[in-house]
C-alpha cells in the first residue's frame, strides 16, 4: 500500500513538473511589461522606454496644428451689391422722347432681360457700347450708363438690377448634406453660412474636417472650431472650393482589451483613458494597470525635450509607461495625448499567467484521476 502511494506520488509530481514546464509556453497575447523594458535603449534594444507623469504628459501634447493663412483670414466679405464678372443683370431704359434710339412703337421705355458680365468685367449697351460693369455697384453702374446715354438722347432713365448668375460662386463637396454649386449671396458670404446653406456637415461635428481651396493656396480647420473662433470663419471668394472630410486619424489597440483592433478618434482630442474606454477598458481578471504602453515614434522636438537630449537626430522610437495604479495614474493618463498611428498595449498581469498554470495543473491532473478510480486504486 505504502509502494502504490509512493507511486502515485511520483506520477503526480511528474505531471506538476510537466504543467510548470509547460507554463513557460503558455498561450499570451503578447510580451509581458518586463520583456518590453528589457527592449529598451539603455538594456540594448532600440526604443526609449519613459514613464509618463505630468511633465511627460504636457511636452508630448501635441495636436494637428490646423487654420487659416493670414491671406484668407485678412479678406473682406463680398459686398453683396458689388457686380463682378458672370453675374447677370437687367436693365430698364426710358427716354424722354416719342422716337428714342432704343424704344419702339408701343412706350418709350426698352427693357433688356438679361445681360451678362463678361470675363473681362464690362457689358454691352446698345448706343452706350462696353460698360465696365465689374467693381461697381447697380448705382454706381446706372449713372455710367445714364452719362453715356446722354450723349445721345435727352434725359434718359436707367434702372439696373441684379439677376442671380454664376458670377461668385463656390462648391461644396465630400461629407456635406447637399454637395453643389451655390452663389455667394448677402446670407451665404462665409464660410459657416455657407456650410448650413449646403445642409451642414454629414458626418459627427466633432470629427468633421472643413478644407478651403483658394487658387494655389488652401486651409484647414475643424468643423467646430469656426464656432468657438470667430476668427477662423472667413468670408468666401468666387471660385473657393470647399471639402469637408471625416478625420482620418487612428490608432491600434492591442493586448488585454476588451478589443484590439485599428480605432478611429472620436474627437479632436483623445487621451489615453478615452481611447482605452473605447475599446471597452481594462479587463478586470487579466490586465496589468500598471504595464499599459504607448508606442510612438517621436518628432526630433518632442523626443528632445522628453529625454533632455538635445543631440538626438531625428525621429526617434518611444514606448511611454502608464502606471494607472499610482498616486496620480488616472490624472496623468486623462492628460496623455494619443496621437494618429499610436498603438497602445495592454500587457496581462502577472495574476492571470498564474490562473493560466493553475488551471493546466489541475487539467493535467484529471485523467489520473480518472485511471485510478477505473483501477480501483
Amino acid at each position: 500500500m505504502k509502494s502504490y502511494s509512493a507511486r502515485w506520488a511520483k506520477r503526480v509530481a511528474l505531471v506538476v513538473l510537466c504543467s510548470i514546464a509547460a507554463a513557460c509556453q503558455l498561450p499570451k497575447s503578447g510580451p509581458n511589461k518586463s520583456e518590453i523594458l528589457a527592449g529598451s535603449v539603455e538594456s540594448g534594444g532600440d526604443a526609449f522606454v519613459v514613464a509618463v507623469d505630468d511633465r511627460v504628459a504636457r511636452a508630448t501634447a501635441v495636436s494637428p496644428a490646423l487654420g487659416f493663412s493670414s491671406s484668407f483670414r485678412s479678406a473682406a466679405n463680398l459686398t453683396s451689391d458689388s457686380v463682378r464678372p458672370g453675374d447677370v443683370l437687367g436693365l430698364t431704359i426710358w427716354e424722354n422722347v416719342d422716337d428714342g434710339l432704343l424704344a419702339g412703337e408701343t412706350g418709350n421705355a426698352t427693357t433688356l432681360e438679361e445681360v451678362q458680365v463678361d470675363s473681362e468685367g464690362y457689358i454691352f449697351v446698345p448706343y452706350a457700347g462696353r460698360v465696365r460693369a465689374s467693381g461697381n455697384t447697380p448705382e454706381q453702374l446706372r449713372e455710367l450708363i445714364t452719362a453715356k446715354l446722354e450723349e445721345q438722347t435727352p434725359d434718359p432713365q436707367v434702372q439696373v438690377r441684379r439677376i442671380a448668375g454664376d458670377g461668385a460662386t463656390v462648391s461644396l463637396t465630400g461629407a456635406v448634406g447637399a454637395p453643389g454649386v451655390y452663389p455667394i449671396e448677402r446670407p451665404t458670404r462665409t464660410l459657416s453660412n455657407m456650410l448650413a446653406k449646403a445642409g451642414g456637415v454629414a458626418v459627427a461635428p466633432e470629427i468633421a474636417q472643413v478644407t478651403v481651396i483658394r487658387g494655389d493656396q488652401r486651409g484647414m480647420v475643424w468643423y467646430q472650431d469656426l464656432f468657438r473662433n470667430p476668427g477662423l470663419d472667413i468670408a468666401l471668394r468666387g471660385g473657393d472650393r470647399i471639402l469637408v472630410e471625416k478625420d482620418t486619424r487612428s490608432y491600434t489597440a492591442l493586448g488585454a482589451t476588451g478589443s484590439q483592433a485599428r480605432v478611429a478618434f472620436e474627437s479632436q482630442d483623445l487621451s489615453a483613458l478615452e481611447a482605452l474606454a473605447q475599446v471597452g477598458g481594462l479587463l478586470s481578471l487579466s490586465s496589468d494597470p500598471t504595464g499599459i504602453f504607448i508606442l510612438r515614434d517621436e518628432r526630433q522636438d518632442i523626443a528632445r525635450q522628453v529625454l533632455g537630449r538635445p543631440e538626438l537626430q531625428g525621429e526617434q522610437r518611444m514606448v511611454y509607461v502608464l502606471n494607472l495604479t499610482s498616486p496620480n495614474g488616472l490624472f496623468v493618463a486623462r492628460d496623455f495625448v494619443i496621437r494618429d498611428d499610436d498603438t497602445i498595449y495592454v500587457t496581462e498581469a502577472p495574476y492571470s499567467q498564474w490562473t493560466k498554470t493553475i488551471s493546466l495543473v489541475s487539467g493535467g491532473l484529471t485523467p489520473f484521476a480518472n485511471v485510478a478510480t477505473l483501477t480501483g486504486g
